[in-house]
């Protein structure tokens, strides 16, 4: 194992963790497992310092998956220049938040998942569906199964899914298994962020507000605001808007944010979920 020890100014693991990008982590000690495809870490934060602890193998996947590179003193700089004081109190409170840099297979079943669903049950699907397809791995001496491929998961029909209590969602996960594993990921990677959205929009299942939150966790485009409950009561409460469309309200953010929209996106989202707006 290998340890890298990180400041804890721009890197906050439970707001990053808890904040509804990532769903396969759990408490382990002070710290917490997290998971990624068939690969795993253990992080906790002491005082002002975050410690990451991983295979010696994994050290630039864990490096790539938690954004290690990017300067998010630059961001949140950058954040703090709107003039508004809820923004910079939400950037306040937010600031440990980073983007998580994460599989887009993983992400797009994970947010076919997470439709009408609440975080306890999303952790409970997800880990049923690794149960089921993924391969069994081993950290540290615990048990987890790896997040299985979009041919594994195409293996099955929505019967199989359905019989796991995925509901209505069987058919999306079905449906867009089939496709995903005749699509190459690199081409997806080199589509500009609205033909990207376009093309994930022809996937059974997924939507506007469900294409935002892959491209932001899965692909990185910071130049996306999803909208969902959270964020339309920013929209109403702090920005005093009006529009009931949530791909307008998406559009409102992101002419005003740019290339930080999901950063602020994020920081927004947690400070009014956590009563701090």
């Amino acid at each position: 194992m290998k340890e890298k020890i990180l400041n804890a100014e721009y890197f906050d693991p439970y707001s990053t963790l808890s904040c509804g990008q990532t769903f396969r982590w759990f408490a382990e000690g002070d710290g917490w497992i997290v998971i990624s495809g068939d690969r795993a870490c253990f992080i906790e934060k002491k005082d002002h310092h975050v410690f990451l602890k991983f295979s010696e193998d994994d050290e630039e996947y864990f490096c790539r998956y938690f954004d290690l590179e990017r300067s998010y003193s630059e961001i949140v700089h950058r954040a703090c220049t709107h003039k508004a004081s809820f923004l910079a109190k939400a950037v306040g409170e937010g600031r440990g938040i980073r983007i998580l840099n994460q599989d887009p297979e993983e992400m797009i079943f994970t947010f076919l998942l997470s439709q009408n669903n609440n975080i306890p049950r999303i952790r409970s699907m997800v880990e049923k569906l690794c149960e089921a397809l993924g391969r069994e791995c081993f950290f540290e001496g615990k048990k987890y199964f790896s997040f299985p491929s979009a041919q594994r998961i195409a293996e099955k029909n929505a019967d199989f899914f359905r019989e796991m209590g995925f509901g209505y969602r069987a058919d999306y996960i079905a449906k867009t298994a089939k496709k995903m594993a005749d699509t190459d990921s690199q081409d997806l990677h080199k589509l500009a962020t609205s033909a990207l959205r376009e093309k994930l929009c022809t996937f059974a299942g997924i939507g506007p507000k469900v294409a935002d939150c892959i491209l932001l966790f899965g692909f990185h485009r910071t130049d996306v605001f999803p909208v969902d409950t959270w964020i339309e009561k920013v929209y109403r409460d702090e920005f005093g808007g009006q529009e009931k469309d949530r791909n307008k309200i998406s559009a409102y953010f992101t002419s005003m944010f740019q290339e930080d929209s999901g950063y602020i996106q994020q920081y927004l989202f947690y400070a009014k979920r956590e009563g701090k707006l």
